[in-house]
């Protein structure tokens, strides 16, 4: 397993919380999203071999997000 932090723009409220990690989620691979909703992070554990780190970054844009 791996770790990536992603500085996610624009999450104001748990409605935005709910919508990325269920972005996220979605990806084959992902194991698991930790959102600090106060300083903007996003954590993702997952499989190298099932998911890829520019998967997330469409993933969050295509919620309606943006990555810093």
């Amino acid at each position: 397993m791996e770790t990536k932090i992603l500085d996610v723009k624009g999450m104001t409220c748990q409605h935005c919380v709910k919508t990325v990690t269920g972005a996220l989620g979605q990806i084959k691979g992902v194991k698991s999203v930790d959102i600090v909703l106060e300083k903007g992070t996003v954590t993702v554990v997952y499989d190298p071999a099932q998911a890829r780190t520019d998967q997330f970054k469409t993933a969050v844009e295509e919620a309606g997000y943006e990555i810093s």
